[in-house]
């Protein structure tokens, strides 16, 4: 192996190193909406609503963060296929009609983005933990 391949893994396991804390903390982000959510389906208000979006918003800045750095580990390693783009599915119409429109359907439907949401960062963890480990193996 090259010290040029070399440097290359090493800033590419220093850039997942970076990424890891950031979807530990959007899980938080995003398993709290998912609690406040539930609450909402069982008939919470607009505090309720406030308080699931305002945790969306959170999990929406880490995630924006996290696409930075997954556009620089991509670039670092031009070989492999990184997925890109995990940004929330929720959009800006399931927003205003859960707040407008509180009932069961919008909230349910808002709920599924958030467990949708959820489910992509767990994978992309869990792709991250492999790529770091096989880079490891490499280096």
């Amino acid at each position: 192996m090259t010290d040029l391949e070399r440097k290359e893994i090493n800033d590419a396991l220093y850039i997942v190193d970076q990424i890891l804390p950031l979807l530990g903390e959007a899980k938080v982000h995003f398993k709290s909406a998912r609690n406040w959510g539930f609450f909402d389906i069982l008939g919470g208000g607009f505090i309720t609503d406030l308080i699931k979006h305002s945790k969306l918003g959170n999990a929406a800045n880490v995630m924006n963060r996290i696409n930075y750095l997954l556009m620089d580990l991509q670039r670092e390693l031009k070989d492999i296929r990184i997925p890109t783009g995990y940004n929330m599915n929720t959009n800006t119409f399931s927003t205003f009609a859960d707040f407008v429109f509180d009932g069961a359907l919008a909230d349910i439907y808002v709920q599924s983005k958030i467990m949708s949401s959820l489910s992509e960062v767990e994978e992309l963890e869990r792709r991250l933990l492999m790529l770091k480990q096989n880079l490891t193996s490499i280096r």
